[in-house]
């Protein structure tokens, strides 16, 4: 077997060794994490940050070029260069080995093996206790009073909705760092987190944001209320941490947002918080609080649970070549099988499960 085959056939079998490693050894992926993880983000992060672009989206679309043009022009040369079929056969055969050794590699290393490490709650917090609905629901009344206190001092547009007017993307590294102090773990190199150019299939997806394993970036819609920048930023920089669990994730934005020295940063950790807060108390029938949510003021609630603009998409209509419902239900599905498929069961429910974070959070004896 030649050498170009052998290469890449041996590194997807190591990175399959490293998978399974990591599922039966919480150890070997906490040394990873803590130890190597950070040495490979800092390395890739530094080197996609020279780009202006979505180092992580090109190489998508180059992916989607390469089996759209690739795939015919395959089997149009199999019929054309008939003398050379087993060659052409093998520059394509080593050319989709490499492809899927890259991924397999990047996917490994910067995704896979983090959902086995000791959680990062665990770490911090100790393991959770049942919470009471009581703690729940003095939880979601402070959320409220502090978000309609907020609300009257952030700065809003001609109807009198939530505006961002900071700059976003040096506050949410500041933020970031600053919160790395209190959590080690978060400590270093942050990139500019980069908007994605091709932001409609995002939305359609009903993502704010992504994190590409591949090119270690931290990339956010472009097309969504920009309100939600601070948040979504900050997610996606804790993945770059090597916090991959999407309840954490959410919860170190929230530490980061409300401990932020910008009003608008805190107003929009504590109004995404109070979003995730409401949906549990509804969900759990939690009738006690209910008559909290009346104390919700005229401001929060002209800003919570915007997701888009509100013409967004009459506007881009014209955008829609898959219908927008077939597209986020293949992604809800893909997102909740890939959670599914390394270890959480709650699959994509995992992100509303930050409610239980904040609680321990707050009703923890070591915060």
């Amino acid at each position: 077997m030649k050498k170009r085959y052998i290469i890449p056939i041996v590194i997807s079998v190591l990175m399959l060794a490293v998978n399974i490693v990591s599922r039966f050894s919480r150890q070997f992926s906490d040394f990873y994490v803590q130890k190597i993880f950070p040495q490979i983000s800092g390395i890739v992060s530094h080197i996609s940050g020279l780009f202006p672009f979505s180092v992580g989206e090109v190489m998508i679309i180059a992916g989607i070029l390469l089996v759209v043009i690739g795939l015919p022009l395959f089997l149009i040369m199999l019929l054309v260069r008939k003398d050379k079929r087993r060659r052409t056969a093998g520059i394509f055969a080593c050319t989709f080995l490499w492809v899927f050794t890259f991924i397999w590699t990047t996917e490994t290393l910067n995704c896979f093996v983090m959902y086995h490490c000791t959680p990062f709650s665990e770490r911090y917090f100790g393991k959770g206790s049942e919470r009471s609905d009581e703690q729940l629901t003095q939880l979601y009344a402070m959320l409220v009073d502090e978000a309609n206190r907020l609300a009257e001092q952030v700065p809003r547009d001609e109807n009198d909705r939530f505006i961002l007017t900071c700059d976003y993307n040096k506050e949410a590294k500041e933020t970031m760092k600053r919160t790395g102090m209190k959590y080690p773990q978060l400590k270093g190199y942050y990139p500019t987190a980069k908007k994605i150019r091709f932001s409609y299939f995002m939305s359609q997806s009903n993502l704010l944001g992504i994190y590409f394993p591949f090119s270690l970036e931290a990339n956010y819609n472009k097309d969504m209320v920009s309100t939600n920048y601070p948040s979504t930023i900050c997610h996606e920089y804790a993945h770059l941490k090597g916090i991959i669990q999407e309840d954490e994730a959410n919860f170190i934005s929230f530490i980061a947002n409300v401990e932020s020295e910008n009003i608008e940063f805190r107003y929009s950790g504590y109004l995404n918080a109070l979003e995730y807060v409401h949906n549990e108390i509804y969900e759990q029938n939690i009738t006690s609080a209910y008559g909290i949510t009346d104390k919700i003021s005229d401001k929060v609630s002209k800003d919570w649970f915007r997701f888009m603009p509100d013409d967004y998409w009459e506007k881009n209509k014209d955008k829609e070549i898959i219908p927008t419902e077939t597209v986020s239900t293949v992604s809800d599905a893909a997102i909740d099988t890939n959670i599914r498929l390394n270890g959480r069961d709650d699959g994509i429910k995992a992100y509303s499960h930050v409610v239980n974070l904040l609680l321990d959070y707050y009703f923890s004896d070591n915060k």
